[in-house]
C-alpha cells in the first residue's frame, strides 16, 4: 500500500509526465509528432514500434479459451464506454487500448464489479489527460453504484502506467490511415474523405472483436480500407489492394488473414451513411450517387447499381445474405479487373 507522502508524490510525478506527454499536441493519427499533418519521415518508426502497443502475443488466445476472461473484457470496455459517452469515440478507444494492454501484462483480476469499473474510470482518466479532455472524475464517480475516492483510483493509474512502460502515446490503426490513403490512386479530397470515414468506422467496431487483438494496428487499418474500398469504389479495389500489399513493411500473409477476419465486423457496419463534401470539379462525382449492392439469387453474383439522388452522401445499403467477401483473393475475376490490376 502506498502511503499518503508517497502517493503524493507519485500524483505529482504523474502529472508532471503525463503534462510533458500531453503538451506535443497527442493525436491518434500522428501519435510522434506535434502536428495534425501526416509526415512521411515518421512512418518507418511507427512500423518498427507499432507492436510494442499491442496487447501480448497470447491475449486473444487467453480470452478465446476462458470464457470469464472475455466477460470480464466486455464489461470493462462497456464500463468505459459508459464513462466517456460524452467525449470524442477518439478517447474511448485510446483508453480501451491502455485497457488491453494492461490486462495483457497483469492478467484478468478478480472477479468483482467494481474492479473492472476502477479500471475503466483510471484508463478514460489516463486518456482524457493525454488527449487534454475536461475531464472530472467528480463527474462519474458514482456511475454504476460505484464511488471511489480521488486517491484510489491514482493508485491504479500509477499500476497502469508501470505495466504500459509509460508508454501513453499509443500507436493505433489510426495512426497508418493517412500513410495508406497515400496510396489510393483518386486523389480527389472528398473520395479519400469518404473512404477514411468508412475505414475509420470499422476499426471502431473491430476494437471489440477479440480475433482482431493479435493483429498490428498496420495490418487493422490496411484491412479497414480495403473493406472501405471494397463497398465505396470496387473499381478501384484491385488496384489499392496491389499498393498496400507491395509496400514493404505489410506481410501480405498477415494482411490476408486479418481482412478474412475483420469481414464479419465490416459486413454489420454496411448500412451507414457518410455525410461527405462534394466536388463539382469531377466529370462523374460518385459522391452525389446511391450506391446499393444486391446479390443476384440465379448467378451468386453482385449486382452494383448507380442512381443520382442529389444528398452529397453514399449510402452503402446492405441488400445481401451475409457472406465472405471472395474479392481479395479470388483467382477468377473478371476480364475488366484483371486488365485494371494490370494497369496499376
Amino acid at each position: 500500500m502506498y502511503s499518503t507522502p508517497s502517493l503524493l508524490y507519485l500524483s505529482s510525478e504523474l502529472n508532471s509526465e503525463l503534462q510533458t506527454e500531453s503538451s506535443m499536441d497527442f493525436n491518434l493519427e500522428n501519435p510522434l509528432t506535434n502536428t495534425h499533418e501526416l509526415h512521411f519521415d515518421t512512418i518507418p518508426s511507427l512500423f518498427l514500434i507499432e507492436s510494442d502497443h499491442m496487447p501480448s502475443k497470447d491475449y486473444a488466445k487467453i480470452l478465446k479459451e476462458m470464457d470469464f476472461d472475455q466477460s470480464f473484457r466486455r464489461e470493462a470496455i462497456s464500463s468505459v464506454l459508459r464513462v466517456s459517452c460524452n467525449f470524442d469515440p477518439s478517447l474511448s478507444y485510446l483508453a480501451v487500448n491502455y485497457l488491453d494492454r494492461f490486462l495483457s501484462s497483469q492478467g484478468i483480476p478478480q472477479p468483482k464489479p467494481w474492479v473492472f469499473k476502477l479500471l475503466a474510470l483510471a484508463c478514460v482518466s489516463l486518456a482524457a489527460k493525454m488527449k487534454e479532455a475536461e475531464f472530472y472524475i467528480a463527474d462519474i464517480l458514482g456511475d454504476g453504484g460505484f464511488v471511489f475516492d480521488t486517491q484510489t483510483i491514482q493508485k491504479m493509474e500509477v499500476l497502469i502506467l508501470g505495466a504500459l512502460n509509460w508508454r501513453m502515446r499509443s500507436i493505433t490503426p489510426f495512426s497508418f490511415i493517412s500513410f495508406f490513403i497515400s496510396l489510393f490512386k483518386p486523389k480527389d479530397p472528398p473520395l479519400r474523405e469518404a473512404l477514411k470515414a468508412r475505414a475509420c468506422e470499422i476499426i471502431f467496431k473491430a476494437q471489440n472483436d477479440i480475433n482482431l487483438l493479435e493483429f498490428r494496428p498496420s495490418l487493422t487499418a490496411a484491412s479497414a480500407l480495403l473493406h472501405a474500398c471494397h463497398e465505396l469504389f470496387p473499381m478501384q479495389f484491385l488496384c489499392f489492394r496491389k499498393a498496400i500489399s507491395n509496400c514493404s513493411c505489410v506481410n501480405k500473409e498477415s494482411l490476408l488473414q486479418c481482412y478474412d477476419a475483420m469481414q464479419e465486423t465490416a459486413m454489420d457496419g454496411y448500412e451507414s451513411q457518410f455525410d461527405t463534401v462534394s466536388s463539382s470539379d469531377t466529370p462523374v462525382n460518385v459522391l452525389d450517387r446511391h450506391f446499393s449492392r444486391s446479390e443476384s439469387e440465379n448467378t451468386g453474383g453482385t449486382a452494383v447499381t448507380i442512381s443520382t439522388d442529389g444528398t452529397g452522401k453514399i449510402r452503402a445499403e446492405k441488400g445481401f445474405k451475409r457472406r465472405k467477401i471472395s474479392a481479395f483473393c479470388n483467382n477468377n475475376q473478371t476480364a475488366q479487373l484483371s486488365q485494371m490490376e494490370q494497369q496499376c
